[in-house]
């Protein structure tokens, strides 16, 4: 990036607040542009945090700012990870290398964070709805402007067209911007689009346009050929026309890094009336020349990199990479393996899979519904679907799974990845419920793999299995087996340390964790597998000669594994006593996973100390 910064105080060190921003010159706002985007390059590199996106709309952070009276008017971004530009002009530039780390500022935008933030945010897709929602509920004599900022990805999510369609509808007053950083919609940018997004945004034009329409109004035939030759004629030269149907008054595309142009139309666009949609072009990693090139793997840096244009890391196997391993090995053999994915191709390690099956591979972008019901559709046509997808995101198809695929006990794969505590994204992006919303469905199978190579066997069991399969693994490196490992048997647990006193029936990674302490402390440990069906055969067994079971695992306690020991050992009327280890009943905060998984009590050292409270 090109600096042209000078050598005084620089700009940026005056912006605390928008007000701070409203005092520039214009012809400041693209110097301050290039400040911010130079200040979260060099904080995010040592920090770690999401990268490339929110350097492709800094200067649509700054006009914005600078236009709309924030937090009267309502600026709501998608998902959240183009948000730093923003959290910087809203009193949080000193904070923003401590995002995402314990204690420090959230890694998306959050109302309890600050006033700035108009919605929580962090699963895509939401920001037209919400936006619609704080329109209608607006007072006409005193409104706030809304303003929804969305990228091309998140459009491919059905509700936002669900969204685009009511706003049309009930004519909400509200700006929509479309981010469009992959040019997926239209290329169409330079001086004529500009040109006329500068033209049809003035108040000449909207005043001309409506008085046509009123003239018109009493000539139906004649009106309604009028604005289809308006519509067609925009078409033929900007992709406007199905949001113009949708009832939206279409404007763009136009460049999103001149910061100049930004500022002229949304100043036009913020005296209009009604529903308007913005079609903006960015340049995802804008200012960094490896962020540029590599966007999905520069989507988010850790701190361990720091020079970010010359990008290395340490490379561990992970349980994605175990899982991208199984799928394309299983594939070589088994032509009914298809392998689906809602936008998630690299984070669910499906890039071979694609490369080499690319006619099996279904990336359905931002719609996760449609992800699940489709692989209902290939199960009833006898393939062998794979939904590769985070616990998070499963959240959002839970009908789906349970209706389309549960229901008609279809053979459906799911490699829930993610799985449990997830470290610094937070409560948007834990997976923290799985276990508990999925146990409850009927035909559904759950494991629960305790190291990377019986991860392997449970999504070969799970794919050769006839009916519903659900294989949850956790974020980050594979842990080391222990144990024989013995051969997948449907409900059976397996016995890695027989003790006496206490039993601790471990789901997951935790058979791992507590290995080595259960050989220290003469107890049973009891690697459960299967959440359903349960070892039930077992529990009865080891009730018989233990006192009390300690159960623990990587989801909420509230209706997780520990609660199905529970339903077990009081419908047997088992003698034994019980204690769950598990997640607390409250959302995970962001921190690294080591930070969350003591906060939960569910490291080695808070493990001891409950089983020496029963010795």
């Amino acid at each position: 990036m090109k600096k042209n910064i000078s050598n005084n105080k620089k700009l940026i060190d005056k912006i605390d607040y928008p007000n701070d921003l409203k005092k520039l010159k214009r012809s400041e706002l693209k110097q301050v542009s290039d400040e911010i985007r130079e200040y979260i390059i060099s904080t995010i590199k040592k920090s770690g945090g999401h990268f490339a996106s929110n350097l492709g709309v800094v200067e649509l952070a700054v006009a914005i700012h600078y236009v709309f009276n924030a937090p009267k008017d309502r600026i709501i971004w998608d998902v959240g990870h183009q948000a730093y530009a923003h959290k910087v002009l809203t009193g949080r530039r000193d904070k923003l290398s401590t995002i995402r780390s314990k204690d420090g500022i959230m890694p998306f935008p959050s109302r309890e964070e600050s006033e700035y933030d108009a919605f929580g945010v962090g699963h895509s897709s939401t920001s037209i709805g919400a936006g619609i929602g704080m329109a209608l509920a607006q007072d006409l004599e005193n409104s706030s402007k809304i303003v929804s900022i969305i990228g091309d990805g998140a459009l491919t999510a059905g509700m936002a067209f669900e969204a685009l369609n009511h706003g049309g509808e009930k004519k909400a007053d509200m700006l929509v911007i479309l981010n469009d950083n992959k040019m997926s919609i239209s290329p169409n940018v330079g001086g004529l689009s500009e040109y006329l997004t500068r033209l049809i945004s003035s108040s000449k034009y909207t005043c001309m346009r409506e008085r046509g329409k009123k003239i018109l109004s009493h000539t139906p035939t004649v009106k309604d050929f009028i604005k289809r030759t308006e519509l067609h004629a925009k078409g033929s030269i900007l992709p406007g026309t199905l949001f113009e149907e949708l009832g939206w008054a279409y404007f763009g595309p136009i460049d999103a890094h001149d910061v100049d142009v930004l500022v002229d139309v949304l100043s036009n666009l913020r005296k209009i009336k009604g529903p308007k949609f913005l079609h903006i072009i960015s340049k995802k990693g804008k200012g960094c020349s490896n962020a540029m090139n590599n966007c999905t793997e520069m989507h988010a840096i850790s701190a361990e990199i720091r020079d970010v244009n010359n990008m290395t890391e340490v490379k561990k196997k992970k349980y994605t990479s175990i899982f991208s391993d199984w799928i394309c090995e299983k594939a070589k053999n088994d032509k009914d393996v298809h392998a689906i994915t809602p936008a998630m191709c690299t984070g669910s390690g499906l890039v071979d899979f694609e490369k080499n099956f690319p006619k099996r591979y279904h990336d359905v972008g931002i719609a996760e519904q449609h992800a699940v019901t489709l692989a209902a559709g290939l199960a009833c046509e006898g393939k062998k679907p794979v939904v590769a997808i985070y616990s998070t995101f499963l959240q959002r198809a839970y009908d789906q799974l349970l209706h389309d695929v549960a229901l008609q006990n279809l053979n459906v794969l799911f490699a829930i990845d993610r799985a449990g505590v997830v470290g610094p994204d937070g409560a948007t992006h834990a997976g923290s419920f799985d276990i508990s919303f999925l146990r409850i469905i009927p035909n559904m199978v759950i494991m629960t793999p305790s190291s990377g190579e019986e991860c392997k066997k449970m999504l070969e069991f799970g794919y050769e299995f006839d009916g519903v399969v659900a294989v949850r693994y956790p974020r980050g490196e594979a842990h080391k087996k222990v144990g024989k490992n013995d051969e997948i048997e449907l409900g059976k647990a397996e016995v890695l340390n027989k003790g006496r006193k206490i039993a601790i029936l471990a789901f997951g990674q935790f058979a791992s964790t507590c290995y080595i302490l259960a050989k220290e402390k003469n107890i049973t440990l009891v690697n459960m597998r299967f959440v359903k069906p349960m070892d039930v055969a077992l529990i009865k067994e080891l009730s018989r000669t233990h006192d009390v079971f300690i159960t623990i695992e990587d989801n909420v306690k509230a209706g997780g594994a520990g609660s199905a020991v529970n339903e077990i050992i009081l419908n047997n009327n088992l003698e034994v006593k019980v204690s769950n280890l598990g997640l607390p009943d409250r959302f995970q905060k962001h921190g690294s996973r080591e930070e969350s998984l003591k906060d939960a009590g569910l490291d080695e050292d808070n493990i001891r100390k409950e089983i020496e409270k029963f010795l």
